[in-house]
């Protein structure tokens, strides 16, 4: 008996929707010189917090660089071919993680209320968990960007431990208090950057390969 192919669902959201956040989808190098308005990151921020974290943890935490000063507080921890990308981009974000993001557990995830001493107990726990769910919800950013019209330009490709002691230093303005959103000096760390803006799509590379579903996926 022949296999074939499944007939294909109809989406809960437009052809349309699925091309923007996907397969249309690029990642962008080359800005065009449009701003980026801050109540557009409010916008952002407001539809990404919605994607789901284990227990409800939440620990993203993001920088975004505005302004050409922030951005060269930035250029030091640079690998030279992500440069001039970064310092033209309108917005640079810095996606990072709390390692601490357990501090609020009694304010975000009241159903378990042993959660927060379960993951100070534990620290290889709470920094493996904070930064699979950071990592996930900076997918939902580039998500949310996406939807929202913008251009998202991911990357490695920067020294973290640079980053961290110029934006996360040991003490300074990211000590908050439970009411807040940053707890704990010197624990919130670095994990990506993405590039904000309007992508100039005539600059871009030809799109590369992906799997097929058989090369990546098992069915059992």
């Amino acid at each position: 008996m022949t296999s074939r192919s499944p007939e294909p669902t109809p989406h809960h959201v437009s052809e349309d929707a699925c091309d923007t956040l996907f397969r249309q989808a690029r990642t962008h190098s080359v800005w065009l010189d449009r701003l980026v308005e801050d109540d557009l990151l409010h916008q952002l921020y407001d539809l990404m917090k919605w994607g789901p974290t284990s227990a409800n943890c939440c620990p993203v935490r993001i920088l975004f660089l505005r302004t050409q000063p922030a951005k060269e507080r930035l250029r030091p921890a640079l690998q030279p071919g992500n440069v001039d990308k970064t310092m033209k981009a309108p917005v640079t974000a810095i996606i990072a993680y709390d390692a601490k993001f357990y501090e609020l557990l009694p304010r975000l995830f009241p159903a378990m209320p042993g959660a927060r001493e379960m993951f100070a107990q534990s620290p290889a726990l709470a920094d493996a968990t904070a930064l699979r769910n950071g990592s996930l919800q900076g997918a939902y950013f580039m998500l949310a960007a996406r939807s929202l019209g913008l251009d998202c330009g991911p990357m490695s490709g920067f020294d973290n431990a640079k980053v961290d002691q110029e934006f996360f230093p040991a003490a300074g303005p990211w000590t908050g208090t439970a009411a807040g959103g940053f707890i704990a000096a010197g624990a919130v760390k670095s994990n990506f950057l993405c590039n904000l803006g309007y992508g100039d799509a005539t600059k871009l590379y030809p799109r590369g390969p992906r799997l097929d579903f058989g090369e990546a996926c098992q069915l059992l």
